[in-house]
């Protein structure tokens, strides 16, 4: 139980910095001297893609967890590794618009658009990369037999942590990519 009452803890906090960095992201990205053609550069449909396989991965996890409960580690070993694919592939997919945008010369210091842009993002694909290491460590575990009974809170605690990356990211994907389209700011 203590596990679990950390890791609320623990996303308190995050969630209060990730809504700090989204009123910081409205604010100066989109209000002083917003450049539309920054906002062209960014891929909705690729990171759209890669938003499901994202949110893929909380439900692959939700398994994982029910695996647990339920006693069925082959499953619970299947669903993890799942969940450790699907969070790889969407920051591989993270990397690959970086990438893009760097090529394009999206930079840092382009303006407050891009300065928020990679501020936001990156910071959430950090999360992401923590997550991952969680989640991998957990796997490793679970084939060491660390899991084979079904009364550790180390499992639900570590998906109280993914999920919450998981719904930042709508937030995020809906700020950045989605809402410039809504109110006409291209």
């Amino acid at each position: 139980m203590e596990s679990k009452l950390m890791m609320k803890l623990v996303v308190g906090s995050e969630a209060i910095f990730f809504l700090a960095l989204m009123m910081g992201f409205v604010y100066f990205a989109y209000f002083p001297g917003f450049d539309p053609k920054s906002l062209a550069l960014l891929d909705l449909t690729k990171t759209g893609a890669f938003t499901v396989l994202l949110l893929a991965s909380s439900f692959t996890f939700w398994r994982a967890e029910i695996s647990h409960r339920n006693g069925q580690i082959g499953s619970l070993k299947g669903w993890l590794a799942a969940t450790v694919g699907l969070g790889v592939i969407f920051l591989f997919g993270q990397g690959m618009e970086y990438n893009h945008l760097l090529v394009n010369q999206l930079v840092v210091s382009k303006g407050t658009f891009a300065t928020g842009f990679f501020t936001l993002t990156g910071f959430h694909g950090l999360h992401v990369f923590i997550g991952l290491i969680m989640l991998a460590v957990v796997l490793y575990l679970t084939f060491l037999g660390d899991f084979d009974r079904p009364q550790s809170s180390v499992i639900s605690a570590v998906g109280i942590y993914w999920h919450f990356v998981d719904i930042v990211w709508v937030i995020v994907f809906t700020l950045v990519y989605i809402l410039p389209h809504v109110v006409n700011m291209k």
